[in-house]
């Protein structure tokens, strides 16, 4: 029982311990296929867009406390994905490549502010069909014996294509399989000589196959795609020696004669055969002494001379037979390409780019020539390579023939891009079983020419460079590109435009910089607009459009009106001070106000954006003032700043004088404001002195309004008496409490300042006793006259009901009227707004005021 204290103790703390713990955060695993979780398994194919939402980490806190996430890589590796720290969303940011890069690792971790938990993963991108087959060890050329066997292999091709699967499987088959002498196996790719089929050189000496390489088809971004190559097999045959020779001619024969001497002999000799032929002296055997291709004649006649031998031994008697060889040819000699010094298989040729078109390229002297005769000799020629650009002439030959390459289309022969065109020309027999034929390269290098006009990189250009720059600044560099080579391909920048002034562009490397001398105002003008032109050395231009904004610096200091105001502040109502900055944009011309400099500190508060000025809420009356100020001064002055929040910043001060004002003064305020503007304040400032003087004529002028208020309602009565609608024998006006004159023209200053359609509404007045009783009906009262046109100034809400006796009937404000009060009593009532009064009629009307308390003054 002694340790249970201990024991408890311990628990105790282990308890407090738990609780204060901060476990870790943790992701949740999903497995493989899921796309929301701590990224296990995870793999994607290579072909998603970059910009993908790819997958979401998903975790969670145990004290539930908000997580974020993260995702890095490592130095050496590239960034692929990015992650939203609050949502976890991952995005794919860079292109996806399996052949290069089949897994990528990446570390995310979790963290709920004190715990980072950090795991290593790794993710497999799956392949998809974006890779064709490529064929390797090119070009094929295969050597061929013409009695090869039929069914050999002759050559293997081999194309890879580095897909896995389906797409990275290769199939082979011959393109337009004709002649049919060949196959190849789709799957090894080996070429072969068909079952069946046989080689003759003296027939045909060379094949041109075109081999397809096909993959297995696969995905590429949603769709089945199948992907191919091809390549070219020249099959030369080889010639072998299986000719037997072949006697060409009718043997001729002897005849003997019976009475022919048995020892008699004959010497033969040949004329006419101008050394081609010789014949045997005693057989009479001709033989050919020269090669059947040097035999210049078809036809030869030959004479052939036969002379007796004598027993003696001398010549005796002799004959002479005629002999006519023919020459018959043989298919034994393809079509040849001559040059200018002789057998050639290859010409080249220089030329600039866009020819006329029908030009013919008479650098190249090609002759074509077929040794054989008659229909052995005849031949086509045609143009292998890229198609449509030239043509040849002529196309079928006998014999021999000039060959001539003409201009098809001049667009296709551009320097920018091909700067060597190839082709080959092929010379092919027509109608021989043999059809020889025997190629020749034309190969034409292209020489440039101004064919191209320079180009921006852009159709505009946006640039920003703050006010204050000086002189010489940079502004942007605007690229133009001539694909030209030389100084064709040279281009020379200018500017121009009404907005171009303040600025020079560097006429080779297009830098634009501003005037040495020029002076930026965002102020005066925030925004510049001109054209910019890149032109090449023969006059070729393009234009583009450059767009300047002037980022505003802040440079003015805020102003106010005036450096010494002086406002009249009402009880319970604002005064406003309002100063100006001249800077282009925010926060430049954004102005905080406050009060730097008052004593006591204690009295006012002022809006720091509106810049208005108020007492302090402690401060309900003038009692209150002047418990504050024991001397019971009412002006006070006030140092109000203006600081604007640019950076830096700027500032100004100005001085303001404030006279305070009870309610009382406030409803004589609107009449001294009228009075403070133009001569009348002038009248004001000489009499300031004398206010007796200024009083006469106040109450001169108060005079004359009144008069003329009672004329005008005398003469709208009398207007309604005599109209047709006023049906009454006698009508009277209604008494109402008179107030005092003065206070009358108060509220009638008063209602100048409102607006006069809100404050009033039209009653009918009540049942006068005096009306005639033998009166059929009572007859609606006349319109009441349209009120003043309401001040510019803003209207004051909230004024004393009052009403205004009329004619027919009564204007009255919408609230029941209630007994005019007294003048003091009126003057004290709480008003609404803020009305700005000078401190020259508040000081004449105070003066005014301490010569008169033994009196009241009516206006």
């Amino acid at each position: 029982m002694e340790r249970g204290p201990p024991a408890v103790l311990a628990l105790w703390m282990l308890f407090l311990s738990l609780a204060q713990a901060n476990f870790a955060p943790h992701f949740f695993d999903n497995g493989a296929g899921s796309t929301n979780g701590n990224m296990a398994l995870f793999s994607l194919p290579e072909d998603t867009p970059v910009g993908s939402h790819v997958y979401t980490l998903n975790g969670t806190d145990p004290e539930g406390d908000p997580v974020s996430y993260h995702i890095s890589f490592n130095p050496s590796a590239r960034s692929v994905f990015s992650v939203d720290r609050n949502s976890g969303n991952i995005t794919l940011i860079e292109e996806l490549d399996r052949e290069r890069e089949d897994e990528i690792e990446a570390i995310i971790s979790i963290s709920d502010g004190l715990n980072l938990v950090a795991e290593k993963v790794t993710i497999l991108v799956t392949d998809a069909n974006d890779e064709a087959p490529r064929f390797i060890q090119e070009p094929y050329v295969v050597q061929v014996p013409e009695d090869t066997p039929s069914g050999s292999s002759l050559a293997r091709v081999h194309a890879v294509d580095r897909d896995t699967g389906s797409a990275g499987s290769v199939t082979y088959f011959l393109k337009n399989p004709h002649p049919s002498e060949f196959s190849v196996d789709r799957h090894s790719g080996v070429l072969r000589l068909q079952a069946g089929a046989t080689l003759d050189f003296e027939k045909a000496r060379a094949y041109f196959l075109t081999v397809v390489a096909k993959d297995g088809g696969g995905k590429l971004r949603g769709a089945d795609v199948v992907l191919s190559a091809t390549t070219e097999v020249t099959v030369n045959v080889e010639d072998v020696q299986d000719m037997a020779p072949v006697f060409v001619g009718t043997p001729y024969y002897g005849y003997v004669y019976e009475d022919t001497l048995p020892n008699c002999r004959a010497h033969l000799s040949v004329t006419g055969s101008d050394g081609a032929f010789e014949i045997n002296e005693t057989s009479g055997a001709i033989s050919v002494t020269q090669s059947p291709s040097q035999l210049r004649r078809e036809v030869y006649e030959l004479h052939v001379q036969v002379t007796e031998v004598s027993s003696a031994g001398t010549l005796a008697a002799q004959a002479m037979v005629p002999v006519t060889i023919r020459i018959v040819d043989l298919n034994n000699h393809p079509p040849t390409f001559y040059g200018e010094s002789g057998p050639q298989n290859r010409f080249e040729l220089s030329m600039y780019e866009h020819p006329p078109q029908g030009e013919i390229l008479r650098g190249l002297k090609i002759t074509v020539n077929d040794s054989d005769q008659g229909a052995n000799a005849k031949f086509n020629l045609r143009l292998v390579g890229p198609g449509g650009i030239f043509r040849v002439v002529p196309q079928t030959v006998l014999n021999e023939a000039q060959v001539t390459i003409i201009v098809e289309n001049s667009a296709a022969i551009d320097f920018e891009k091909f700067k060597v065109l190839t082709f080959k020309l092929l010379a092919i027999e027509v109608s021989t079983p043999e059809k020889f034929s025997s190629t020749a390269d034309v190969v034409i290098q292209l020489l440039d020419t101004n064919d191209n006009v320079p180009k921006f990189t852009s159709h505009y250009y946006v640039a920003r460079i703050p006010e204050n720059a000086p002189g010489g600044s940079n502004v942007l560099a605007v690229t133009a590109v001539d694909p030209d080579t030389g100084p064709w391909g040279e281009v020379k920048y200018s500017i121009y435009g009404s907005g171009a002034d303040l600025f020079l562009i560097h006429p080779s490397s297009g830098i634009i910089y501003t005037q040495p001398w020029a002076s930026l105002d965002a102020e005066g003008t925030a925004r510049y607009n001109f054209y910019v032109k890149a032109e090449d050395m023969e006059g070729r231009y393009s234009l583009a459009e450059v767009f300047i904004t002037l980022l505003d610096v802040n440079d003015h200091y805020p102003q106010f009106g005036k450096s010494v105001q002086e406002k009249i502040m009402v009880l319970g109502s604002p005064v406003k001070i309002e100063a100006t900055d001249q800077d282009a944009e925010e926060p430049n011309n954004l102005l905080d106000y406050s009060i730097t400099h008052a004593e006591p500190a204690n009295v006012f508060d002022i809006n720091a954006h509106t810049g208005e000025i108020w007492l302090k809420n402690s401060i309900r009356s003038l009692d209150a003032l002047h418990n504050i100020t024991p001397n019971g001064d009412r002006t006070w002055s006030l140092e109000v700043q203006a600081k604007d929040r640019g950076s830096p910043s700027f500032s100004t001060t100005a001085l303001l004088k404030i006279d305070i004002v009870d309610t009382e003064e406030r409803l004589k305020a609107p009449l001294f404001q009228m009075l403070s503007r133009g001569p009348m304040a002038a009248f004001l400032m000489q009499t300031k002195e004398n206010p007796m003087k200024a009083v006469g004529v106040l109450a001169g002028i108060m005079a004359i309004i009144v008069a003329l208020t009672v004329l005008i309602s005398t003469a709208t009565f009398w207007r309604n008496k005599k109209s047709n609608k006023v049906q009454p024998v006698r009508r009277v006006l209604r008494k109402r409490p008179s107030p005092a004159p003065r206070s009358i023209r108060i509220e009638w200053l008063k209602f100048r300042r409102t607006k006069a359609a809100d404050k009033f509404v039209l009653k009918e007045a009540p049942p006068n006793e005096n009306f005639n009783n033998n009166s059929r009906g009572s007859t609606p009262p006349p319109q009441a006259p349209a009120p003043p046109p309401p001040p510019s100034t803003a209207p004051s809400m909230g004024q004393a009901p009052w009403t205004v006796p009329t004619v027919s009937g009564s204007l009255g404000p919408q609230q029941p009227p209630q007994p005019s009060p007294k003048p003091r009593a009126v003057a004290k009532r709480k008003a609404v707004g803020s009305p700005a009064q000078s401190a020259l009629v508040s000081e004449l009307r105070q003066k005014f005021e301490k010569k008169n308390l033994h009196s009241k003054a009516h206006f």
